[in-house]
């Protein structure tokens, strides 16, 4: 019943995390940008609207710097995200391109979504960008935004800005895609007797303790982010899925109802 809904679904988010786009090398994995890409065209082709909210600037960035670590300043944090941009909008231009779709950037900063005239004027750009058939590609402004690099803004990683955005456009689904796919009732990567969830209708206090943070050297969030991001939307209309990045054409089967990954059931506007 539930995921029949889905098929519905006219105006989608997909979020995509850095470690979804980068391997553990810090290099980019072109193949799976390439697929998302692919698969972001197909949905635009049957007549639904796609925006994707993308992480995975400072990775990038940290890389063409050639950093070994995890930069630790914020100036380093800074100008990873500025080199990485541009080399993550190059590729995704180049991608989309070849399925006969032109991307539009969107940079947001915390100030813009609290702030209810440029919040419109956001919302009017996206709208635009829809209309005309561009794509619009969605980061946080991290060669600017201080607080989101320190982790403690109201986006603190891209999860919650996916949600936002989400929010901001009144979009009918968000798909996060990440490295694991879906919600457990535990760990999985610790208790091997840990179940999938299919479908929560309910963001309960189990549901929250279920969710860990991120242990991974190149991402920033974790399952409590994207719980977080779950009642966020849900509380506002909008169905959620989370399911894993290693096979995005999964997206298509989601969109047809398939029980792919865990659907957070959105309560009724």
């Amino acid at each position: 019943m539930e995921r029949e809904k889905i098929k519905k679904a006219k105006r989608i988010v997909l979020k995509v995390g850095t470690t979804s786009l980068i391997y553990e090398n810090g290099n980019l994995n072109f193949e799976r940008i390439e697929k998302i890409s692919q698969v972001l065209s197909d949905v635009f082709n049957s007549g639904k609207e796609v925006i994707l909210v993308t992480s995975g600037a400072i990775g990038v960035g940290r890389k063409k710097m050639h950093f070994d670590a995890k930069p630790q300043s914020v100036q380093e944090k800074q100008a990873c995200a500025s080199v990485g941009q541009v080399v993550l909008m190059q590729i995704y231009s180049k991608m989309f391109g070849e399925y006969g779709y032109g991307i539009g950037q969107i940079l947001l900063t915390k100030d813009v979504v609290e702030n209810p005239r440029s919040k419109e004027n956001v919302r009017n750009t996206f709208e635009t960008l829809l209309q005309h058939r561009i794509i619009p590609i969605v980061n946080e402004n991290d060669s600017i935004s201080i607080d989101e690099i320190k982790n403690i803004s109201r986006f603190g990683d891209n999860d919650s800005l996916a949600a936002v955005v989400a929010l901001i456009v009144e979009a009918d689904l968000l798909i996060i895609l990440s490295d694991i796919d879906g919600f457990y009732n535990k760990n999985p990567k610790i208790y091997k007797d840990a179940v999938l969830l299919d479908c929560v209708k309910e963001i309960t206090e189990d549901i929250k303790k279920a969710a860990e943070g991120s242990g991974s050297d190149f991402g920033t969030g974790g399952m409590r982010t994207k719980i977080e991001a779950a009642q966020m939307v849900v509380n506002h209309g909008c169905d959620m899925i989370l399911t894993s990045s290693e096979n995005p054409k999964a997206v298509l089967e989601i969109l047809k109802g398939a029980p792919v990954g865990t659907l957070f059931v959105a309560k009724d506007k």
